[in-house]
């Protein structure tokens, strides 16, 4: 691949991060274990996910709780600038461990990004992103079955769901890159304010609920969510944990704050 303006182009499979071709700044190149795929700043769409027959980067074939489109990368041409788009189940972590939810919108920077698809049949998928800037010509590399839940989700009531969502507002909705749990007393006062919440609720009630879903999750395996497993000083820690939990494994959703809508 000469510099320049070049259309395109697909890289093979293996390709190692010493070898990809030189190519002029805001040149996106996304690498999946079966090869992937370079495009100069210009108004494009690049897709990848499971279904390698719909993507230009497959990532997961064999497993099915990675969506068959799981991500987009769109750029308007007008800037230069890649934006990452979730469209999967599953969260896309990145390095500094951001999880981005379904929906969840980022501006991919440049540099070298690599990305993480954690399936609950406990594997790993990698995706590595670089974008070329003016001081880095020569980037380093970075099926048609339905999509099937994962298989870690875990049992929620309504009353519960409800409670955590307002607990995991600012996750969920993801303008923050480093988000905290709400506090308990501004967590009662938005579930009190669904037209589902079936009781009045108080800061206790819902640390009561959380906390009895710590425990549960504690039973089936998950470390992280009782006091003695963390250290002092605790502070918001368990509850960062159990979030990231119910988000790794699309328990909880962006969708779940429909259950956050304002009485009339």
């Amino acid at each position: 691949m000469a510099y320049g303006n070049f259309p395109p182009q697909m890289l093979p499979p293996g390709s190692p991060s010493d070898r990809v071709p030189a190519a002029p700044p805001g040149t996106i190149f996304v690498l999946g274990p079966e090869g992937g795929y370079a495009v100069p700043p210009r108004r494009y769409t690049l897709l990848f996910g499971r279904d390698r027959e719909d993507v230009h980067v497959p990532v997961g074939v064999d497993d099915p709780t990675v969506s068959r489109r799981h991500g987009v990368f769109t750029c308007a041409g007008t800037d230069g600038n890649w934006w990452l788009l979730n469209t999967g189940n599953l969260p896309v972590e990145l390095p500094d461990g951001v999880l981005m939810l379904t929906g969840h919108k980022r501006l991919i920077e440049s540099g070298y990004t690599p990305l993480v698809i954690n399936s609950s049949k406990r594997r790993s998928h990698l995706v590595e992103v670089r974008v070329v800037d003016e001081d880095d010509r020569h980037p380093r590399s970075t099926s048609g079955a339905e999509t099937v839940d994962p298989e870690t989700v875990y049992e929620l009531s309504p009353q519960e769901r409800l409670v955590l969502t307002a607990l995991a507002r600012r996750y969920l909705e993801g303008h923050d890159a480093f988000p905290l749990p709400l506090a308990w007393e501004d967590t009662a006062r938005l579930v009190n304010a669904s037209p589902y919440a079936t009781k009045s609720w108080t800061y206790k009630s819902v640390a009561n609920t959380v906390e009895d879903v710590r425990e549960r999750l504690h039973r089936r395996g998950v470390r992280g969510l009782l006091r003695d497993e963390v250290g002092e000083p605790v502070g918001s820690t368990l509850s960062v944990n159990l979030i990231r939990e119910l988000l790794k494994t699309a328990t909880l959703s962006a969708q779940d704050l429909e259950l956050l809508a304002a009485r009339d």
